[in-house]
């Protein structure tokens, strides 16, 4: 799959815009989620639709329906502890990376936040959790959750053929753990078993779009009070 890169840094005004629309990796996990009880069991979530509806009404009017300017403080954190990270992963693996911003499919329908560009087949993912039970699992099982679709997105989004998941942890800068890097390979399994899912996603947003588009409801007109009571 072929993609169009843009380099605005994450968080910024033309990042918001670039992606407005697109179907992103960080979504990819609360997509592909269904309902397992109830009348509308195997549904997408309510989250999965609130999101659909928010892509649809962008696809059509071409702007953002969020507020760029809501900004929640971890992913200011994020942001600025994120050339540290990538300092210190150069530094200790002897690389150069190449910062980017947001990977677009050329249909613009799905797209991917890479954090760098490594060589001619890598991309690095930054995380800087701070939730006890992410960074556990990071940390104690080299288990990346739901950052799997994520990552998985990321490589099928842009080509590359693995990930270096980095976690960066200043807190256990003391004890020599604050950078934990784990390569994630591409699974072509993995990303077949997704792919389809994120179509059918795809489907959901568009028949938001068709909805919105359609013939108009018709007005009903409010009763006088006479016939309310009659």
């Amino acid at each position: 799959m072929s993609c169009i890169y843009f380099t605005a840094p994450g968080g910024s005004a033309e990042w918001f815009e670039n992606r407005k629309g697109a179907i992103t990796a960080s979504m990819f996990a609360e997509v592909r989620k269904r309902l397992k009880s109830g009348p509308n069991k195997g549904d997408f979530s309510t989250a999965a639709h609130n999101y659909a509806f928010k892509l649809a009404v962008e696809r059509i009017s071409g702007e953002l329906l969020d507020e760029p300017d809501f900004d929640p403080w971890q992913a200011r954190r994020g942001r600025e502890l994120e050339p540290e990270a990538r300092l210190l992963y150069e530094e200790r693996y002897e690389v150069l990376t190449e910062q980017t911003g947001l990977a677009l499919t050329e249909d613009r329908v799905f797209g991917a936040s890479v954090d760098s560009l490594i060589g001619d087949h890598g991309i690095q993912e930054i995380k800087c959790f701070l939730a006890p039970a992410k960074l556990k699992g990071i940390l104690l099982d080299e288990d990346i959750g739901d950052c799997m679709d994520q990552v998985q997105g990321g490589l099928w989004i842009t080509g590359a053929m693995w990930c270096d998941f980095t976690l960066y942890c200043p807190a256990l800068k003391a004890i020599g753990r604050e950078l934990t890097v784990i390569r994630i390979h591409r699974d072509d399994d993995y990303i077949a078993a997704m792919e389809p899912e994120l179509w059918e996603f795809n489907e959901l947003v568009e028949s938001y779009r068709a909805q919105l588009t359609g013939p108009a409801a018709p007005v009903i007109e409010e009763e006088t009070a006479e016939g309310c009571f009659a």
